[in-house]
């Protein structure tokens, strides 16, 4: 057995509970029994054998690899993408199964990595290439692709330091996933550095940038933001957007916020929870406050009273974006924290705060920090001043998205880089 009786054990008495929180966050029978299908099997029927294999975590994954799906589905490959989370998929679903891409595109959750179910779905799908974004690392799902030939890769790698430690302490496991990997594509040299030291052979790694930097602006979104500026008369309201949210993070800030709501009937704030199970508890937050709040989940409009609009929906955080002046970007005030991608807000030309607990996107934002492009506050107090101020003085943001312009420019090229490795294999 390639991988560790220890690891394939452990699994197997984890199943039963996977099932369990599965049940617990389904929305109905219906949404449970199909979720259980495509991770425990059996498989439904592939769209197409062959295809590209992407496979992305949750949403930022999902995001991140937009660019190169999107880049291989015009050129006419087959795509399939697998997710672990709920909102992944509804993220992929919501960009690609869609005209013109509906014959060729697939999105199915990951199948549990269990030896015997990674079997049935090599086998059933065929995949040309298996393209794993930013730290998604499987022992059974690399093991099954290099015994049934499929090249693997590890593309828009990050690893920081502190997930670098957690791959230490199980090294065996580690090191035989990265003997597997074909190749890997890193963000920066912080992150080839950590895989060679965990065992990846060198000459495997490359760095070719971050592909979130290649990114588009999608007009479908600017759009729709300018209809509902007109719809909703937002032209005088200062908006700002608190997005990807954990807890306690809109607790502290609506908390901070509240007094500001209350003494000036301008200010809006859409807060976009990152988790659709938290949208009723940040609702709740919300009603204790008595802060007058909207839902978008209800198809409730932004009336003049409003002043919290709950974005509890998936796969429109660039609509919110685009409708505000300023964001907070979360996951960064909470513990432990890490931070979510503060790339999208920034192509939209609003400046960004984020809180000081962002070691996710380190290298990212440390860019940022030294050419002064992006605030980074330690408190909620802190950020909901800076908020305010962005709001209240828009040419004070100026310089700060200049530089963050700057920087967005200077960091593209990523896509060609990583699809001129991958064409290497599909030829």
């Amino acid at each position: 057995m390639a991988t560790p009786f220890w690891y394939n054990a452990a699994l197997k008495v984890l199943k039963p509970v996977y099932r369990w929180r599965i049940k617990k966050r389904a929305e109905n029978e219906m949404r449970y029994q199909q979720e259980c299908r495509e991770r425990f099997g059996p498989f439904q029927q592939p769209q197409n054998r062959h295809a590209l294999w992407f496979h992305a975590v949750s949403v930022g994954e999902t995001n991140a690899a937009q660019p190169l799906i999107e880049y291989y589905l015009k050129l006419g490959h087959p795509v399939l993408v697998t997710n672990t989370t709920k909102t992944g998929q509804a993220r992929a679903k919501s960009l690609f199964l869609k005209s013109p891409y509906l014959e060729l595109f697939q999105a199915v959750y990951l199948p549990v990595d269990q030896i015997f179910l990674l079997k049935q779905f090599f086998e059933l799908y065929q995949p040309k290439l298996l393209a794993l974004v930013e730290t998604e690392l499987w022992p059974n799902l690399i093991d099954q692709a290099q015994h049934y030939g499929v090249p693997t890769f590890l593309i828009n790698a990050r690893l920081s330091e502190k997930s670098a430690q957690g791959y230490a302490r199980v090294s065996a496991l580690s090191n035989a996933m990265l003997s597997r990997l074909t190749g890997l594509l890193a963000q920066d040299q912080s992150t080839q550095q950590r895989f060679i030291g965990l065992g990846l052979a060198r000459e495997k790694a490359q760095v070719v940038g971050n592909i979130k930097f290649d990114i588009d602006v999608p007009l479908l979104f600017v759009e729709q933001a300018r209809r509902l500026q007109q719809q909703w008369q937002l032209a005088g309201r200062k908006i700002m957007v608190l997005a990807s949210t954990h807890a306690p993070e809109e607790q502290q800030l609506l908390t901070a916020l509240k007094t500001h709501l209350m003494a000036d009937p301008d200010l809006l704030c859409i807060v976009v929870p990152r988790h659709p199970e938290r949208f009723d508890e940040v609702f709740q937050i919300c009603q204790n406050l008595q802060l007058d709040t909207a839902r978008r989940s209800l198809e409730q409009p932004i009336q003049p009273e409003t002043q919290v609009y709950l974005a509890d929906s998936m796969g429109e955080l660039w609509l919110w974006y685009a409708l505000a002046q300023t964001a907070f970007v979360g996951g960064s005030l909470n513990e432990p924290g890490g931070g979510h991608n503060i790339l999208e807000p920034m192509a939209l030309k609003i400046p960004v705060v984020i809180g000081p607990r962002y070691f996710n996107f380190q290298t990212i934002v440390d860019e940022f920090r030294e050419t002064e492009a992006i605030d980074i506050v330690q408190d909620a107090t802190q950020a909901v001043r800076q908020l305010l101020h962005y709001v209240s003085t828009p040419n004070s943001a100026d310089q700060i998205v200049d530089h963050a312009q700057s920087i967005l420019q200077r960091n593209k090229g990523s896509l060609a880089r990583h699809i001129h490795v991958l064409d290497q294999y599909l030829s």
